[in-house]
């Protein structure tokens, strides 16, 4: 779990994800700490193909 979050952390577009607005950039934070696309979502306030969209856009990568 430590190294899938030190990878996203390190893959992570920051410029792009502090850009965002909130609640945005907490819930592409929260993805890169917990890897839960699904809560990331309901933070966002999106559906969890828009977070998707968003996690590709800030270069998060899908650590299995």
């Amino acid at each position: 779990m430590r190294e899938a979050r030190e990878l996203r952390r390190k893959r992570a577009d920051w410029d792009f994800i502090n850009k965002q607005p909130e609640p945005i950039k907490s819930a592409l934070i929260y993805l890169i700490e917990e890897g839960d696309l699904y809560v990331a979502s309901r933070i966002a306030g999106v559906t969890v193909d828009e977070m998707n969209q968003l996690r590709i856009k800030a270069k998060i990568p899908i650590v299995v």
